[in-house]
């Protein structure tokens, strides 16, 4: 019997050839329970591997291969092959998010380092105007508009001390309104600020425990109808610099640009249904309509959010929204708006005077910016 047995297995230095995974590889996903030997020799220690093993270590191996990280593959690995594919694909479509991101810090920094410092003396700045409204539905308004010089920014709290939340990560961004920032730190000043704006919101929320929180942040969400008593906010901003914005998103709050007529959305929905469109299981239509069209998979503090840098152009119209004016009003509306409003005044009330027409059952906050040439 033990003959046979050992004609069914391999050692670790030939399973590890056979799957493409080292032996220093294989001894660490065996201490973490990733893939377990068939048997270790109880005299040697020596790892010993079935044939039936090379699938998932294989999986393993490309997995790895794809960087995704060592918890996660313990997660695909114990799903149906159905299942596991399903969650491969939201993974890479969180790695090509990311990747997005990142490639545009670096076209920027290659523009930047490589581009001869600019000659012509015109000076940019911006127009602006903020406003926000409780809707039509809602009792309270739990957003928080901002605009001033530098800084323009929307937050859209969530829980019963969701407008607190929204206002405390608004309030800790203020300062960079009146501090001037050098074009070369934008990032990391921006980056600074969005960890004190995070530590403000959980100082000025408490957590409510009920079974409806616990099973929403056991699921990495958080619903911002009511169905959690969890408090927080989404943020989106834009920091100026003259000739640059830099954006910080997360959440469902939006940013869009105006540019040459044509209306560009440049943040990306931190929402399960948007997960699901970028996983090609629903399409934009569908998700207008989908009940879990409010769960959010990122808030502020829960995690990293979008950083990117944004040229400026003579011209451009910024409008940076609460998610009750999208799901309210098309993008084809707002840009109509947007294209025909004369001042940024106007295009804010415009805006959220139709979303109210329609109903809004959400709090509508509008922030409305328009680069132009300094008197």
């Amino acid at each position: 019997m033990e003959t046979q047995f050992k004609t069914q297995t391999l050692t670790i230095g030939a399973f590890a050839k056979a799957c493409r995974l080292s032996p220093k590889a294989l001894r660490l996903y065996d201490e973490l329970d990733l893939l377990r030997p068939a048997r270790v020799d109880p005299d040697t220690g020596y790892r010993y591997y079935a044939l039936a093993q090379l699938e998932r270590a294989r999986l393993v191996a490309w997995l790895r291969r794809l960087g995704m990280p060592l918890g996660r593959i313990r997660e695909v690995c114990a799903l149906a092959p159905a299942d596991a594919a399903v969650e491969i694909r939201a993974y890479w479509a969180g790695v090509e998010a990311e990747t997005a991101v990142r490639r545009d810090l670096a076209a920027f920094l290659v523009t930047h380092l490589s581009t001869p410092p600019r000659r012509d003396t015109t000076m940019l700045e911006l127009r602006y105007h903020a406003h926000s409204d409780r809707g039509r539905v809602r009792p309270t308004n739990q957003d928080t508009a901002y605009a001033g010089t530098r800084l323009l920014a929307v937050a859209d709290g969530y829980g019963p001390a969701g407008a607190p939340a929204s206002s405390a990560a608004v309030e800790a961004l203020r300062f960079l309104d009146t501090e001037e920032v050098p074009p070369g730190e934008i990032l990391n000043v921006l980056e600074e600020a969005v960890r004190s704006a995070s530590e403000a919101v959980r100082n000025a929320s408490e957590t409510v425990h009920d079974p409806a929180s616990a099973a929403t942040a056991a699921n990495g969400t958080t619903d911002k109808n009511g169905a959690t008593s969890e408090n927080g906010t989404t943020l989106t901003a834009l920091l100026w610099t003259g000739s640059h914005l830099a954006l910080v998103h997360i959440g469902d709050s939006r940013a869009y640009l105006l540019r040459d007529g044509a209306l560009f959305r440049i943040t990306h929905d931190h929402t399960v249904v948007q997960s699901l469109i970028d996983e090609g299981r629903l399409t934009p239509e569908e998700a207008t309509s989908h009940p879990q069209r409010s769960l959010l998979l990122k808030a502020l503090g829960t995690t990293t959010p979008d950083l990117h840098l944004q040229d400026a152009a003579p011209g451009d119209r910024y409008l940076l929204c609460s998610d009750g004016l999208p799901t309210t009003l098309p993008d084809a509306r707002i840009r109509t708006i947007l294209t025909t409003a004369p001042t940024p005044t106007e295009a804010t009330h415009t805006l959220i005077s139709e979303a109210n027409a329609t109903g809004a059952p959400d709090n509508v906050s509008c922030v409305v910016a328009d680069v132009v040439e300094a008197n």
